[in-house]
Parts: structure tokens; C-alpha cells; sequence
């Protein structure tokens, strides 16, 4: 519920939701109607208006990270998805493979009216390659502008997809962690004792490596030699733990931060941000302009 709150609030950003507050008004056909509907477009505007600007300063001010060398943190990447493990989402609609999709069934009541039917989005992660290294991307709760969309007409029924396909070119911004060997935390001194343990839990081979003078037993001398290959041996595990592969994920970001993934490049989608910042604030101010001319129009409209 608080993904699809979150995706209307977004969605309210590059949306004209603001003209059908004044076809409303017009069918009021009263000055008093008007004016209650330009005052909501005012508020609605100014958010609108901060949304945009913050998600274009977002954008702009983000520089681009190489996945190998990226800080831990809010971050930007550019590169070409791949499916995760090698096994692409089947998209519901067409049957064709990729790496996310939307889609909504609309039917046409018999009033020629639409009403959605079913929707659905997926939310397997997938990967992003620029070259340098992979990232899995997890899209639950990102903004998802996607410009590849299919639209068609069956029967009584319209059908809506967007898609993101493999090696296609993609753009995210969110928080950028890495796990795995960078998490690990190892105790040195305990798994020493673990690795003693066990030695002593086979006590034939224990005497094999260690008893020096073959006297059946290890004496003083023996069993902190015992002791110290025990360590040269963990230190070794953990240097090869730490050397493993790590994994890189790009995930929401806490604090209402933006997350957003697109096939459009950053430069564009700053730009659309913009234009939509100077839209929603152009009518803020058309509002504000409007409000005292309706009010002295209570005779009629």
C-alpha cells in the first residue's frame, strides 16, 4: 500500500492533475465553484512544484559512480541490465522476457467507460553491469520511469505494458551498499580455539604434526607451536574470506530520499523534471493571480 501511495505522489509530479481541477470548475458553471477549485490547485502546485525541483537537483547533483570504485551510500549508476542468476521475468501480457514490467487491463463498460480490470508490477531484482562490475537492483519502492510502452485494443478490453528489457541501458539512483566480505565480522581468537578443538578431537593426527620427540604427548614447548600454526591457519581463511566476492545491491534509500530507475539518461530525465517544476509553479502563480478576480465574480460565473 505505502509503494503504490508513494508511486501516485510521484506520478502527480509529471502529471497535469491541475487541468482537471479546472474542467471540474468550469462544469460548475458558478464563480463560487471556480474559485474553490483554483484554490486547491494552488497547494497541489506548490508540492508538486518542490517534488519536481528536488528530484531534478537529485539528478544533477548525484555524479556518476563506477560500480567498482562506488562510495557506500546515496549514489548514481549507469549501465546495461541482465537478468539475476540468468533467468529473465516473463512479462504476463506478451510472454516476453525481461527484467521488470507493469501492466493494466482496462474494459469499456457500456458507457464507453474504461475500469481497470487488473494490474499488476513485478519486483525480482536484477542486475546492472557498467563494465567495471554488477550490481543487483532490487525496484521495490523506486520510482520506475520507463519510456517502453505497448498499448492495444482486444475486444472490450484495452491492454497496457511497460517493460524493461535485457542490455538495455539503465539509469539508477538510490542507496548503493555492498555485501558480503566487507561485513564480515571474524573473531580471531575464537576460531583459533574452534580450530584447537578439533585438532584435540583427533588427537592421532594432533601428535603426528606436533610431537616433536615422539614421546606420546605435547609438551609445553610443542603445543604453542601447535597454537601458533593454528593461528597462521585462521589468519589464512579469514584473508581468503575477505578476498571472496562481494555483493554489490542498489536499494531504497531511507529518509525520503529519491529512488529512481529509468531507461532514459540523467541529463533528460533532469531535464523533464525541470520543465515540470516551471509548469507546476507558472500555475501556482496563475492561481494565486486568479483567486481575487473569482471572488469578486460571486454574482455569476
Amino acid at each position: 500500500m505505502l509503494v503504490r501511495l508513494r508511486r501516485g505522489y510521484g506520478n502527480l509530479v509529471t502529471s497535469g492533475a491541475q487541468l482537471v481541477l479546472i474542467v471540474i470548475g468550469l462544469q460548475t458553471e458558478s464563480a463560487l465553484g471556480m474559485a474553490a477549485c483554483v484554490a486547491l490547485m494552488a497547494p497541489l502546485s506548490l508540492v508538486a512544484w518542490t517534488s519536481a525541483y528536488r528530484r531534478a537537483r537529485a539528478i544533477d547533483d548525484t555524479p556518476t559512480s563506477r560500480i567498482a570504485s562506488a562510495a557506500q551510500g546515496y549514489a548514481e549508476l549507469i549501465g546495461s541490465g541482465k537478468a539475476l542468476a540468468g533467468a529473465p521475468l516473463i512479462s504476463p501480457l506478451t510472454q516476453l522476457p525481461c527484467l521488470w514490467y507493469r501492466y493494466t487491463v482496462e474494459r469499456k463498460d457500456s458507457d464507453n467507460k474504461w475500469h481497470m480490470e487488473e494490474q499488476g508490477e513485478s519486483d525480482a531484482s536484477f542486475v546492472l553491469d557498467d563494465g567495471t562490475g554488477e550490481c543487483a537492483v532490487d525496484p521495490d519502492g523506486a520510482e520506475m520511469l520507463i519510456s517502453k510502452k505497448d498499448s492495444w485494443m482486444q475486444g472490450d478490453r484495452r491492454y497496457t505494458q511497460w517493460l524493461l528489457i535485457e542490455r538495455q541501458r539503465i539509469y539508477v539512483l538510490g542507496q548503493f551498499a555492498t555485501r558480503g566480505s566487507v561485513d564480515l565480522e571474524l573473531d580471531l581468537t575464537g576460531d583459533v580455539k574452534q580450530l584447537l578443538a578439533e585438532w584435540k578431537a583427533r588427537p592421532a593426527q594432533l601428535l603426528e604434526r606436533f610431537d616433536l620427540d615422539n614421546d606420546g604427548q605435547l609438551d609445553l614447548r610443542e603445543w604453542e607451536l601447535a597454537r601458533a600454526q593454528a593461528r597462521r591457519e585462521v589468519l589464512a581463511s579469514h584473508r581468503d574470506l575477505r578476498s571472496s566476492a562481494e555483493l554489490h545491491v542498489m536499494q531504497r534509500p531511507a529518509g525520503g530520499r529519491h529512488y529512481i530507475i529509468s531507461d532514459l539518461d540523467p541529463g533528460g530525465l533532469a531535464r523533464r523534471y525541470r520543465l515540470w517544476s516551471w509548469f507546476h509553479l507558472t500555475i501556482f502563480f496563475g492561481a494565486l493571480a486568479a483567486l481575487p478576480y473569482l471572488w469578486r465574480m460571486q454574482g455569476g460565473f
